[in-house]
């Protein structure tokens, strides 16, 4: 069984592969999108998002910006799904969103983390896990399984180097996300950027406000490199 463990060690290669990663095969025998499903985060959050972000990218200007191609998001579930069945996906995560109010969530904020690549690590901010969140997760893994490949390649990533800035950490990680990080195992953050560890350890040790925020949105994105949301495929549609 695929170990989380590994999830992080693997992880840890692709962030000290910032400066650089082999070329990867994408070679795809049934053409496949690499996809997030995630929630908008408001006003609120967001502010605090790019704010965080770009007081990373002050210590680490090789790291990546919030910016169009990499929206801050909450991520309720990855997968790689068949591309000629995104249509599919799009209408059964429709359909259990009209069942929800995420909009009336109030969702806690309440600390910092990151994983660590020494020098530098992936840092976010941490969401409480809560029923509704969890519920939500579930419903969507439900009705996004009848689409889904068991693996992917490079190829299902929007990629801006040909395949050579995604990590290889990423395709186990999306292939293996039902296993190691939904249900018991889900961690839902907002990823804020890359620091320093000496940074982000300074970052951690400081006193934490807790807020709150509501989702505002949501989307299905295809990622890119280092998990990010990249490309937005479809608006979905949440009830008021």
């Amino acid at each position: 069984m695929f170990k989380y463990a590994k999830v992080l060690a693997a992880l840890s290669f692709g962030l000290a592969a910032l400066l650089g990663n082999p070329e990867m095969s994408s070679a795809q025998s049934t053409p496949v999108t690499a996809i997030d499903i995630a929630l908008e985060p408001d006003a609120t959050m967001m502010a605090r998002a790019r704010a965080d972000n770009a007081r990373l990218l002050k210590v680490f200007p090789k790291g990546f910006a919030l910016d169009a191609t990499h929206h801050p998001h909450v991520t309720m579930l990855q997968q790689f799904v068949r591309t000629d069945d995104l249509d599919k996906v799009y209408a059964a995560v429709n359909k259990v969103l009209a069942g929800e109010k995420p909009t009336s969530w109030n969702l806690k904020a309440f600390k910092y983390y990151y994983i660590p690549s020494p020098p530098v690590g992936l840092a976010g901010i941490v969401v409480e896990p809560t029923e509704d969140l969890l519920r939500l997760q579930q419903k969507i893994i439900e009705v996004v399984t009848p689409y889904t490949e068991k693996s992917g390649t490079a190829a299902a990533f929007m990629s801006t180097e040909d395949g050579r800035d995604i990590q290889p950490f990423l395709l186990e990680y999306v292939a293996n996300f039902v296993t190691i990080a939904a249900g018991k195992k889900f961690n839902p953050h907002i990823t804020i950027g890359v620091g320093t560890e000496a940074y982000l350890n300074e970052m951690l040790g400081e006193p934490f406000e807790a807020f709150t925020f509501s989702p505002a949105g949501a989307s299905v994105y295809q990622l890119g490199s280092f998990g990010t949301a990249r490309k937005e495929l479809t608006t979905l549609q949440l009830s008021p």
